[in-house]
């Protein structure tokens, strides 16, 4: 089967020879006619994949908890931006404003809020979410158009939608992984001419094995970068939460999600959630040569439990009938739990700030 943006990128390949996978990354999520995030609802039951706030509000209550605790170290400042980039649905951003409202009204009253969003469809999503805090919240097609002032930002599943090149092992070192057309027409991997700086490869070549896979992400580390240059401009922490690895290292992460389903990355273009891991480590090393503090980087599950997410559960559930106690215990050990294929050590959590402040959950790093 194939699918309306295949046959444009078959068309596109047949023109001008083979594309890298950064390029069709792009375009399976952005293609202004097929592409995913213009053409697809994503999010939650009916759509492929399902975020961690549309498990449980508690998630972006926990959230929320850290921005009041952030606050609080950097000096209760006032007239704070208080920024999401890539806000899903608005349910993450939702769940964080009851919290920061009950908890710190001082905070909540003086704030303006800021939600960095390209798709329309989704920003009409996200103001009816948001509809109790409507004449406060501002949409920005990019992060460079927040106003200045002292910033707290939160990020979650941002960074793994960001394209990434990937690299392969040959004979000749390592070569760009390309799409191409193989014999049927059809598309398929190949290795493409462009090499790759041996410094940025965590261990000798000479060790691997032909057809090893390595990936960076100039984009995402791009990103990384606006984000510190905000903070070290106006002072603030980030917080940047997403499926990946805390070391860097070799292996193929991309992946397409279908209906709730892996698929081949190559088999629906446009039709299918295109993601990576975020490696981490080169996120934090970006951090740091921006001059930034790095607060440090945990498992999803060990930061939920450290900013009180038992607690937080139980308080919820106090006095309710067993089946509610029972979605709530199910919601936070989705989140928390740790264990192969659990949100609570698949996703990781990474903070950075300036000026340098110690922030729990996270230890201080000597």
């Amino acid at each position: 089967m194939t699918t309306a943006l295949g046959e444009k990128i078959k068309a596109i390949i047949q023109a001008n020879g083979p594309i890298s996978v950064t390029d069709y990354f792009s375009l399976c999520l952005a293609d202004p006619e097929h592409g995913y995030y213009r053409t697809r609802e994503p999010f939650g039951r009916s759509g492929d994949f399902v975020t961690a706030p549309e498990v449980s509000q508690i998630f972006g209550e926990m959230i929320g908890v850290f921005v009041v605790h952030a606050w609080q170290r950097h000096g209760t400042p006032a007239d704070v931006r208080l920024v999401e980039i890539g806000p899903g649905r608005g349910t993450m951003m939702a769940d964080m404003l009851r919290v920061i409202a009950r908890i710190a009204p001082p905070l909540f009253d003086t704030m303006s809020l800021h939600l960095v969003e390209t798709s329309e469809r989704l920003r009409d999503v996200q103001s009816q979410t948001l509809a109790a805090y409507g004449e406060r919240i501002a949409w920005h097609d990019g992060f460079n158009e927040v106003p200045p002032g002292f910033t707290l930002i939160a990020a979650n599943e941002l960074f793994d939608a960001i394209p990434i090149r990937q690299f392969v092992r040959t004979q000749t070192g390592f070569r760009e992984r390309m799409v191409g057309l193989d014999a049927d027409g059809e598309l398929t991997f190949a290795a493409g001419v462009a090499g790759l700086d041996p410094a940025l490869l965590p261990e000798p070549v000479q060790n691997l094995p032909r057809g090893t896979l390595f990936e960076i992400s100039p984009a995402r580390q791009a990103v990384m970068m606006a984000i510190c240059e905000r903070l070290r401009a106006f002072g603030g922490t980030a917080l940047v939460i997403d499926y990946g690895h805390l070391v860097t290292g070799f292996g193929d992460t991309l992946q397409a999600v279908r209906m709730h389903e892996f698929d081949p990355p190559l088999a629906h273009p446009g039709e299918a959630d295109l993601t990576s891991h975020v490696d981490f480590q080169q996120l934090a090393e970006t951090a740091l040569t921006s001059g930034l503090h790095l607060n440090g980087a945990l498992h999803q599950g060990d930061f939920l439990t450290g900013l009180g997410i038992l607690e937080r559960a139980a308080a919820l559930g106090r006095d309710r009938e067993p089946h509610t106690q029972q979605v709530i215990q199910s919601a936070v050990d989705r989140l928390a739990g740790a264990g192969e294929g659990r949100m609570g050590e698949l996703f990781k959590v990474m903070a950075v700030s300036h000026p340098a402040v110690d922030l729990m959950p996270f230890r201080p790093v000597d």
